[in-house]
């Protein structure tokens, strides 16, 4: 089943709950198309055009702890750790944490409201060795802007912390990534960390810019710098200008780092907030996308 907002500017398509079951993304709000009504503009592609290749993630779908994975590191061979949006999982072997597997799962209890103008779940994770939780989301349409809002109460015994980030898996209208496309930045672009040489060659940065020298053969990873200036309004901007189409996102918290991937269908900067939460207390923090036309 699909959720759709729409307010005539942009229609948003949320799956529901479990229609994405693997133990990378969160199962709420998972988020897989938005339509710019203006010019039908569409922005959201899956991770792999290959069915049964991946980890499954489509369009704009977040995950909590890709890289501080609440509760693995100390839970022995065969225990449970919490992972919100998701469930308990079960720690395999003493090896560190691979955000790329599937580890079987005790789902959280998920509710979801939904209305016309939003939908807000309430994901309850079950008490895992003094770690629980409590995960709202709510979504929402403001004019040209996707809207999303976190709060994550800590209800357990022991502090939580962790990252969250959005995989935002744009090709817009389906176009490739290639030179058509350019990344913007609100300060002086970086390509830092790359991969590969294949990932050096393939960005080029021109100021506040990045640009791709070619249509990429192979996937692509790098962090990104020129997000720092702290007085900026947003995080990026995303154009491709033979369609004059672009999305930008913007949020209430400052990044802790940014990175970019991508392969040949498919651009995905990344923004990461920290999270960070002592016992009984909460956090709250959201991110917002404007859709656009130029």
């Amino acid at each position: 089943m699909v959720h759709r907002l729409s307010n005539g500017i942009l229609t948003v398509d949320i799956a529901e709950p479990g229609t994405y079951n693997r133990t990378r993304f969160d199962w709420t709000g998972f988020i897989t198309q938005v339509t710019l009504e203006e010019g039908k503009h569409i922005f959201c592609v899956p991770e792999s055009l290959i069915p049964g290749q991946g980890s499954g993630g489509m369009g704009l779908c977040n995950e909590f702890g890709i890289s501080r994975t609440i509760g693995y590191d100390e839970a022995a061979a065969g225990e449970w750790f919490p992972k919100p949006g998701v469930g308990l999982l079960r720690k395999l072997e003493d090896i560190p944490y691979d955000f790329t597997a599937d580890y079987p799962l005790q789902p959280s209890e998920m509710t979801a409201d939904s209305s016309s103008c939003g939908i807000i779940y309430k994901v309850i994770s079950a008490e895992c060795r003094g770690y629980s939780f409590i995960l709202t989301k709510q979504i929402s349409l403001d004019e040209d802007r996707l809207i999303i809002d976190y709060t994550l109460e800590n209800t357990g015994s022991k502090p939580i912390h962790t990252e969250e980030y959005i995989h935002n898996f744009i090709g817009i209208n389906g176009a490739p990534a290639g030179e058509g496309y350019e990344l913007r930045l609100p300060g002086e672009a970086g390509v830092h960390e790359p991969e590969s040489v294949y990932t050096s060659g393939l960005l080029h940065v021109a100021g506040d810019r990045i640009h791709w020298n070619a249509q990429p053969d192979r996937p692509f990873y790098c962090r990104l710098g020129g997000w720092e200036p702290e007085d900026a309004d947003w995080y990026w901007e995303l154009v491709h200008n033979p369609a004059r189409a672009g999305v930008r996102e913007s949020g209430s918290f400052r990044p802790e780092r940014m990175a970019l991937w991508g392969e040949r269908h498919v651009i995905s900067p990344e923004v990461f907030a920290d999270i960070s939460i002592l016992p009984r207390h909460s956090k709250d923090w959201s991110r917002s996308y404007q859709f656009f036309t130029f």
